[in-house]
Formats: structure tokens, sequence, C-alpha cells
């Protein structure tokens, strides 16, 4: 007999519910998108902010598609980014607004903070990348701004935290999105006394941690069923590195999307100086892995631009940046100004005249800067990573919906020179479904997941090409880095 799960994937510009039969005696799942929504900051109260309410009635209209088809569920999952949350009173009753990522409420604040327990400390005990959203920055910046209503705050939930409470009622804060908050201890993989001190009230707030896996609760199906809602990998890249079919040395991933998560999986964080200095993450993973890895801006920098465009689609984008001459145009990526610009053209071509390149022009032009300097960013982050691991890279693992760019693939493989895997596309929402058949008890561990997941999706290879100048190319992007000093990512070492 199939087992049905429902996976609700959740991105910074869309959502979906999707539909997953599995069946374990031919070892096979097949997966069906049920509903499709939107997903996007709006202006509220002078913050950009998201809407978890109307995030909440798309996946309860998933939910009840896939229950009007006759579909029996046995369990239900969500994912989303990591990072943002949701205040709630002491009725449950969500307080304020649940401001992105993106806003600039946290401008200074890391920098008061450090004042308070330094750096080198902070990154000691949480291993966390120093992004100035980070939750712990937001929730400073929280408590400096003093809404009227803070003092009815009794509880923070992450946001796949919250949407899990709305369908069971149940609080929860599950570890690998609570890893991304720069409160958890990496080696204790719990809150850090520490660096709860640096958020004063907002402590008491938190929620226990719990593991993926867990069994949190039920949903009532309209049609009367008891839907078991079990924690996955709550935190996408989690998710979407669970699905990722990661063996042996010399591989290293990217969970390619809104933003690019450029990373290794290893057994233990790595908390030393020389991980500080570039600024690696220790994101917290399923059955004790960690994710050491960077943030970089990802397609969230061509979104920008196809907006400009909207007869334009993406493959048409791509195709005329293939035509276009390459390297002619770049820019750093992380630098500030990319993270939410008026005008994402502008911006671009303000930073290539300031570096003294011109002025990309056209849709090609721009697009082909954009994929150029992406894959000499994920250069520059994979010889960090050899750096402080020891450990060289031999294969490139690319999933999520950026694995379908084959330009920006083959460009990985070529600048990166190293094999390039690209698949699942669909690896969070693949994550997400296998960590739920392991809380059902199908199956048995991690490799397990990814067996089955290998099983059941394309991987395919890309071999480099020899690049011309290629040093020349990655001097070129270096100092242009070098050239940046507003770095969202906060990356000057102290």
């Amino acid at each position: 007999m199939s087992v049905n799960i429902a996976a609700v994937d959740l991105g910074a510009s869309s959502g979906r519910v999707i539909w997953a039969s599995y069946d374990p005696v031919n070892d096979n799942i097949t997966m069906q998108e049920m509903h499709r929504f939107t997903n996007g900051m709006v202006h509220s109260n002078g913050h950009d902010c998201w809407e978890p309410e109307r995030l909440f009635s798309n996946i309860l209209l998933g939910l009840e598609k896939i229950d009007a088809a006759g579909i029996a569920l046995d369990a239900v999952g969500i994912d989303s980014w990591g990072v943002d949350f949701v205040l709630l009173d002491a009725a449950g009753q969500m307080l304020g607004d649940a401001v992105a990522y993106r806003d600039a409420r946290t401008d200074g604040v890391p920098e008061r903070v450090w004042q308070q327990l330094s750096r080198d400390e902070i990154y000691r005990r949480s291993g966390i990348q120093f992004l100035k959203f980070n939750s712990l920055y937001q929730i400073r910046a929280l408590l400096d701004e003093k809404p009227a209503w803070l003092d009815k705050v009794t509880r923070l939930l992450l946001i796949p935290d919250y949407l899990h409470y709305r369908l069971t009622g149940q609080f929860s804060c599950e570890f690998t999105n609570a890893s991304t908050s720069q409160l958890v201890n990496a080696r204790s993989r719990d809150w850090d006394p520490e660096l709860i001190a640096l958020i004063g009230e907002g402590g008491k707030w938190l929620q226990p941690i719990a593991a993926p896996g867990t069994r949190l609760g039920h949903w009532i199906s309209p049609s009367g069923r008891q839907v078991s809602v079990i924690l996955p990998a709550t935190h996408d890249t989690g998710s979407a590195i669970v699905a990722t079919p990661l063996s042996g040395r010399g591989a290293a991933y990217i969970s390619s999307g809104t933003w690019s998560l450029v990373g290794v999986e290893r057994k233990a964080p790595l908390t030393d100086a020389a991980a500080l200095a570039a600024n690696l993450t220790n994101e917290g993973g399923v059955e004790g892995t960690w994710r050491l890895l960077k943030n970089v801006m990802g397609l969230w920098l061509v979104q920008g631009l196809q907006a400009l465009w909207p007869q334009l689609g993406f493959a048409e984008l791509v195709a005329q940046a293939e035509q276009a001459e390459p390297f002619a145009y770049l820019i750093h990526p992380n630098d500030e100004r990319f993270l939410n610009p008026a005008c994402m053209r502008s911006a671009i071509q303000h930073f290539c005249q300031e570096t003294g390149q011109g002025t990309p022009q056209n849709p090609g032009e721009l697009v082909r800067c954009v994929l150029d300097s992406l894959a000499l960013c994920y250069d520059q982050v994979l010889r960090e990573l050899e750096s402080v691991t020891g450990e060289p890279i031999t294969r490139l693992h690319i999933v999520g919906g950026g694995s379908q760019n084959r330009l920006l693939n083959q460009l990985c493989a070529d600048i990166c020179q190293c094999t390039v895997l690209t698949g699942p596309v669909e690896a969070s929402a693949l994550g997400n479904i296998g960590w739920q058949l392991k809380g059902l008890g199908l199956l048995q561990d991690l490799a397990d997941v990814r067996r089955l997941i290998r099983h059941n999706t394309r991987i395919d290879t890309l071999h480099p090409h020899e690049v011309p100048q290629l040093d020349h190319y990655r001097t070129r992007f270096a100092a242009l880095c070098a050239h940046t000093h507003s770095d969202t990512l906060i990356e000057e070492v102290v």
C-alpha cells in the first residue's frame, strides 16, 4: 500500500504544496504539485514584512485540494527560509508584523551586539556566519524599537514552526532552522546561555529545540482524517541537502535558488580562526551532520532583472546572456546594494561604473554579468572551504531550481574546474518528504533517504572546459571583492 505525504516548500518568491506517493514495495516515489502560490514582501508599519496568515491560508488550500482528490494523507511537513520569526501573545495570537530579513531594521545592530560579546566568542559558540539579519540581530533590533505591544510577547516561533503551530496547536522549534539564528551552541546543539543573554527578555520567548523527524501532532483534514505533522529539516537548505546524493570525500554542493548556499557536509562544526576569517557558517543538519557553507546572493540578482523585462522569460534572458561577451563585466554578488535595491539594473550598472568597467546595457549583458560573477564567487567559496578543511573538492552537486540553468552550471564546472552533477531540481521538497518517511519509520537513516531519492531522480553530469585567462578572471574578481566594503555578509575581519 502506498504512503501519501504532503510537503510544503516555501521560498521567498513562491510556495508549493506537493503530494508524494511512496510505494515501499517497488521503492518508488511519485510527486505532483497540488497548489502553487506567490510569496513576497509587503510594506507595513515602516518595514518590509511577510504575510504568515496568507501563507497559512494557501497551505490549507493545498492540503484541502489533496483531501478533496480522495487522497488519504499520512503526514505533512513544512520547510522554509531561515532567521525570520513570528511573535505570539499568551493566547497564541500574532503580535506585530513578521518583519523580513531584507528589511533595514538591523542596520548597525551587529556592531552594538559585538560591544557586549566579541565576534570571536559569538562565532566560537554558534559557528554561524555574520549576517546582519540573523535572528540574534533581528531580536535586538525589535527590543531597541520597543513597540507598544512588546510586553505582551510570550513566544517566538520561526516561520515554519509558526505554520506547524497553526496546523496542530503545538509549539516547537526545529533544530536545523534554529541553528541559523546565531543563538544555538554548535557543540551542545541547544540554546547557548551566553548568546541568549544578548537578547535579554527575548530569551524567555524561545521554545525547546526539537529534532527533525519529531511527530509534532495532527492536522484534521476536511474529510476527518487525522494526518501526522512531522518536522522535516524545516530550513529549506537543510531539506535540500538531505536530498543531495553526497558520498565520499571531495564532494561539495550548491543549493541554488534565490540564495546560493555553497558548502560541504561535515560530522562536526568547524569554528576555528580560519573558518571565522572566511566567514563560513555551520548550519545544523539531520542525523548529527553540519553544513559548513557560505550564503551567496544567488538568483535573486537575475530575478531582480527579470522584473524589469516581464515580456522575457527566464530561458530567454539566459539565452541572451549566452550570446553576450563573457567576463566583460563583473560584480561582487554579496555587496549590500544588491540585497534589496529599488532597481537591480541600476545597482549593477553603478557597481560596474564605480569599478571602472563601463556600463552593461542590454538584458544579455546584465544577466551574463550576474552569471559570470556568481560562478567566480562560488569558486572563491570552494577555495576557502578547501583551505579551512584541508580537503580538496573534486565534485560539485548543484541542486534546487537553479540547477536547471545549464549556462550557470557549465560556468561553474569551467571556473571551479571540477565535475558538476545537477539535480534533483526539487531537492527541498524531496528532502522534506524523505525525512517525513524516516519519521514514519519507513526509512532507516540519511543514507537510506538519499538512496531512495537518487533512485527516483535524474542526475546530469557536466565536465569542465579549459578557460583561457582563468587566473586573470579570478584575480580580477578578488580585487572587486576587496573594493567592496559595504558587504551585507559583514565579511571584514576584525
